[in-house]
């Protein structure tokens, strides 16, 4: 079958054209951000990229697979619904082709979905299960966002973000999944969702695709999954906590450091101790999840500690770029005030006396409105030294939002400025954690190439 992808470099349409070559098909595709390492990653594969939308979709594709960042007004869906021509959504064809006849095991909630599905991935591997997974992430421990599998079970992450210009469910009403994790829900997307509540309703049609047989693993101290489960459910429930020992599953870490362990109980019961390098109270919980969640296509609590042992974590998961000088650079998709002041605590765990670096750029669509402004300078304060690259048409003052911090905070709108800051201040010891969800304007490989010159020239 030839499969054409409009918006195929993103992740997630990358991941649908890397499933759809491996299941054989002949894949195409076209975007307006053609550039690495999605472009060389998908020509690798084989999959042939056009550059915009002007091209004609070739009359011999027989599946048009058209992605969210696709919308009504531009030529090329004008001319799609003009044509008559049958199309689907990415979700969709993923649920038709791929997971109509899997186990899906999926992850949602507002944070750590990417961390916890590339767990729950990799203990089903190193368990022997070989599953097909589809993440917004790129894997250490398999270096690929997305395989099709060679087994039933299929991981993926299952994200609320509306499905297509067409389709505005949420894209994990399609997955019908057997095995259900919610680590959390909070007010996010606020150019999709007017409310948290209707966030809650879209997770409440979720919750009404879970079959009896199956498992909802939801984190046990979160309010808005209170509020969820209370509207109904009708699928067995596993709650998982590192702070309520009442939970079903519980963990604790035992000492924190360079390599941390923990360990984990169910029902009570010891169910035994694990060792890693994650840092925080949420990837402890993230683990939790991802522990019960392969329990229930029987991988054995001990077989999953040895599997989280080796796990690698995940591309911009508070990854660290490297130690230049004895500065350590981390990089993290952090663009939540919640997940913003997680990361903070997690790292401040591995080294309490280190001063921490925060420089942040507020770019999602929720950020730039200034949804979250009132909570962020909450959640900057575990950093001594503060720095915010603000977009010119930033549609609030850091300034004057961010005012409690004091001396703490620089706010910036040009990134060789920022960069010229930071050389100036960071000394040896200092950690300096890197937060956007988008490109940061090159500052992580522009910081890394200044302090290796630096390193060199002292």
């Amino acid at each position: 079958m030839r499969v054409h992808i409009l918006g195929v470099c993103g992740t997630f349409m990358g991941g649908i054209a890397a499933i759809a070559k491996e299941a054989g098909h002949d894949v195409s595709g076209a975007d307006q951000n053609v550039y690495p390492p999605m472009s060389t990653q998908l020509a690798a594969l084989g999959v042939r990229l056009v550059e915009g939308y002007d091209t004609p979709i070739d009359a011999g594709v027989d599946s048009i697979v058209v992605g969210n960042v696709l919308s009504r007004g531009k030529p090329v869906v004008e001319a799609l619904l003009d044509s008559g021509r049958a199309y689907v959504s990415g979700p969709q064809w993923l649920a038709e082709q791929v997971l109509r006849d899997k186990w899906v095991l999926a992850v949602a909630g507002t944070h750590g979905k990417t961390t916890t599905t590339s767990m729950l991935a990799w203990i089903l591997e190193y368990a022997g299960l070989a599953p097909g997974f589809l993440i917004g992430g790129v894997p250490g421990n398999f270096g690929i966002s997305a395989r099709l599998g060679r087994s039933r079970y299929f991981v993926v992450e299952a994200d609320e973000y509306d499905t297509a210009f067409f389709d505005k469910r949420a894209k994990f009403v399609h997955y019908r999944p057997r095995t259900l994790i919610i680590n959390n829900i909070e007010y996010d997307h606020a150019d999709i969702y007017p409310s948290v509540e209707s966030i809650v309703w879209q997770f409440h049609q979720l919750l009404r695709t879970v079959p009896a047989n199956g498992l909802i693993v939801a984190n046990a101290r979160d309010e808005n999954i209170d509020r969820l489960l209370a509207r109904g459910v009708w699928t067995p429930l596993a709650r998982f906590s590192a702070r309520d020992s009442g939970a079903r599953w519980f963990g604790r870490y035992d000492s924190v450091g360079a390599e941390s362990r923990f360990s984990v109980f169910e029902e009570g019961a010891a169910r035994g101790s694990g060792r890693w390098t994650q840092l925080g109270d949420h990837n402890l919980e993230n683990a939790l999840a991802a522990i019960a969640a392969a329990a229930h296509v029987g991988v054995a609590p001990d077989v999953a500690l040895a599997a989280l042992a080796k796990f690698k974590g995940v591309k911009r998961r508070l990854e660290l770029r490297g130690t230049f000088g004895g500065i350590s650079v981390y990089e993290d998709f952090a663009h939540h005030p919640t997940a913003i002041a997680t990361t903070l605590a997690g790292l401040r765990s591995r080294a309490p006396a280190q001063r921490i670096v925060a420089v942040m750029e507020p770019r999602s669509n929720t950020m730039r409105m200034g949804v979250h402004r009132d909570t962020l300078a909450a959640s900057l304060a575990g950093a001594e030294r503060v720095f915010v690259l603000a977009a010119a048409d930033l549609g609030w003052d850091p300034n004057a939002t961010l005012a409690a911090l004091g001396e703490r905070l620089v706010v910036t709108t040009d990134v060789q400025a920022l960069l010229a800051r930071l050389l100036d201040e960071l000394k040896v010891g200092d950690q300096v954690l890197l937060m956007s969800n988008g490109s940061f304007q090159g500052l992580p490989a522009l910081l890394d190439r200044a302090l290796v010159s630096r390193t060199a020239a002292s």
